[in-house]
């Protein structure tokens, strides 16, 4: 078994829906760094049934709301990594929900294309 399954039987979430849950991420990388992990055990996006796919976007809204309202941040970065070579970890479909707040980095144009640093800049 993975670990997100074993968070998803320990209950160890503070989101759930018909299909996903949210739990904060273990290493964050800003204030509120979410986890939207799918109660099904399957590694990619890709594979989702159109009532996950449904489910992943409800809870992004919702635990968007919860994210707001605790740490009132000033943007979001939504990402999902899908194989190894995209650096997914865990095998195990997830999609971060990261809160982003000015002045966090000195230059964040380009967002998620910095996960190819050298290419962020345009």
């Amino acid at each position: 078994m993975c670990i997100f399954c074993d968070k998803i039987n320990n209950g160890d979430y503070f989101y759930e829906n018909e299909e996903v849950v949210a739990l904060y991420d273990v290493y964050p990388v800003a204030k509120g760094h979410c986890l939207i992990i799918s109660k099904r055990h399957f590694d990619n996006f890709f594979l989702a049934t159109a009532s996950e796919e449904e489910a992943i976007n409800k809870a992004i809204r919702a635990v968007k709301k919860i994210i707001d309202e605790l740490y009132k941040p000033d943007g979001y970065n939504i990402g999902i990594n899908i194989g190894e070579v995209a650096g997914q970890s865990v095998m195990h479909l997830h999609v971060h929900l990261i809160p982003r707040y000015l002045n966090d980095m000195d230059n964040p144009k380009g967002g998620v294309r910095g996960v190819i640093p050298e290419k962020q800049k345009y």
